[in-house]
């Protein structure tokens, strides 16, 4: 039979994985809190009731700001359940930010943690959004309580395909954020995608350490466990010796590269820590190629490289069987077309560099009442432009070289960041760098980088631009290298160029 056209509802999808067994453990989220597939499905009903009872129009918002919780991610699934939009938000963002989302989004419901109430209830006041409620991680807030006189059984809303699902707003760090609208359709295709070709199974554990107002976290992980009736090791953040000691009882993890870095730092982890691993994802920010390398050296294992958006989801993925090929994120998934295009729109051959273009049915729709930007997004045949840059290598294998927002115009030479970033990261006593474009007057921008030295490391800038000049075109040699002691970064591990590019954007340039 098939499937009709209003059976698409994503946490429809979802409870199908749920195993038959609904007393086995779905969220073990520490000794005092243990969630079964019976209380997941029975909690969710009863908040899915709450919002029910709401009487919310038609596509309302709910915006949830709160710290990780099970009961968040209960609260996800029962805005799925009753046929509403979900709305994450970072939790770390504050007044101004909150502010620019609910105007934008006008929510109909704002979950928030009951820390901020007090200056997050004066802003749903002046937005006009009907419903404030708080959530605690420790169970307690408002809505759990209003929650807790709710049936525990709900009939999931039917859901079209194309019904949205969830809006995810764009990090923001090349300008003001945008809300990608994910639906039902895009979202439960891409986690059919991923729960096939990486291979999830019954038994799977995932050690879970991600935030949750992301892709990466909300979707890619928790859809593959609830589909495969995973059990969820359950942390609110990620600490690398936790991670050490809970390895054992797990067989996935996803990680951004970052936390691999961390583990890498611990003495504990090994091979043994990682007996039962079957899988360790990457994604959110590149993933070097020495931490690959030193990571596969200590474990045995090779991590796997993906590549997604907010706009859609998962696209490309380094192979579950095949070969895993650092510096790269793999190959397009099943059903996602991808394409590297010159700026005369054609494709381009095997090491050209060209923008990254993808169509599929993870796409989204478009960006929250922003009609003009979505069409500028879409090309005439229905292409999403990712604003990525990219090339092919002989085996079909994908790498990102930058943003194309990124792309430094020096002296009319089109210099990629990625690539000259590559080479300052094999450099002995380089931790990581950030290749930046920053105003100049001859040649329009200046390639400048910043360099992080490893623990105990000097480095010597003159040092640095001899080496590169050695091995690189002169125009892609940063006239100006500065040492710093970190990156600055947003929540996902992502380098925020924004803030490098102020920051050192207006140093006098001296020559090397």
């Amino acid at each position: 039979m098939g499937v009709r056209d209003d059976d698409h509802n994503l946490y429809a999808l979802l409870a199908g994985g749920f195993p038959a067994d609904r007393e086995a453990c779905c969220l073990d989220a520490g000794p005092r809190c243990r969630y079964s597939w019976n209380d997941v499905e029975r909690a969710s009903a009863m908040i899915a009731n709450l919002l029910a009872r709401l009487a919310l129009p038609a596509g309302a918002r709910v915006a949830v700001q709160v710290e990780k919780s099970p009961e968040a991610l209960l609260l996800y699934l029962a805005t799925l359940r009753a046929g509403y939009v979900f709305l994450p938000l970072n939790s770390a963002y504050r007044a101004d930010e909150i502010d620019y989302f609910v105007g934008d989004a006008e929510p109909s419901v704002i979950v928030c943690s009951p820390a901020d109430f007090a200056w997050i209830e004066p802003l749903a006041q002046r937005h006009g959004v009907p419903h404030l409620y708080t959530l605690g991680d420790d169970r307690s807030g408002t809505l759990l309580e209003a929650a807790a006189r709710e049936p525990d059984r709900f009939a999931t809303v039917r859901s079209r395909a194309d019904d949205l699902a969830v809006i995810v707003y764009t990090s923001g760090t090349t300008g003001r954020s945008k809300g990608a609208m994910l639906s039902h359709g895009n979202i439960g295709s891409n986690a059919r995608v991923l729960h096939q070709y990486w291979r999830w199974r019954a038994g799977d554990v995932l050690l879970h350490m991600l935030p949750i107002f992301h892709v990466h976290g909300l979707f890619v992980a928790i859809h593959g466990a609830l589909l495969s009736g995973s059990t969820m090791i359950w942390r609110t953040r990620f600490d690398a010796r936790e991670a050490v000691r809970l390895l054992p009882r797990a067989t996935v993890f996803m990680g951004v590269p970052t936390m691999y870095v961390r583990l890498l730092d611990e003495p504990g982890f090994d091979a043994r820590a990682c007996r039962h691993m079957r899988l360790f994802v990457s994604g959110s920010a590149p993933l070097l190629p020495d931490t690959f390398r030193r990571f596969e050296a200590r474990t045995g294992q090779r991590i796997l490289e993906r590549y997604g958006m907010s706009e859609t989801v998962m696209i490309t993925s380094n192979p579950y069987d095949g070969n895993r090929v650092a510096g790269t994120v793999g190959l397009p998934l099943p059903g996602i077309e991808v394409r590297v295009v010159d700026e005369q729109g054609r494709p381009c051959g095997t090491g050209v560099i060209g923008a990254i273009q993808v169509r599929g049915p993870n796409v989204f729709g478009g960006y929250w009442r922003m009609p003009e930007k979505t069409r500028e997004e879409f090309t005439d045949d229905r292409f999403f432009r990712t604003g990525d840059m990219g090339r092919w290598d002989a085996n079909g294998y994908l790498s990102i070289v930058g943003r194309s927002k990124d792309v430094i115009i020096t002296g009319g030479y089109n210099v990629y960041p990625k690539e000259i970033e590559s080479y300052l990261d094999e450099m002995d006593g380089v931790a990581e760098s950030a290749v930046i474009g920053v105003p100049h007057r001859d040649f329009g921008e200046a390639v400048t980088a910043v360099v992080v030295p490893e623990p105990g490391a000097r480095l010597d800038e003159a040092a640095i631009v001899a080496a590169l000049k050695a091995r690189i075109a002169g125009f892609k040699v940063p006239r100006q290298v500065f040492v710093a002691n970190e990156l600055p970064r947003n929540a996902m591990g992502k380098v925020q160029k924004n803030l490098l590019r102020e920051r050192y954007g207006a140093s006098p340039f001296h020559s090397m």
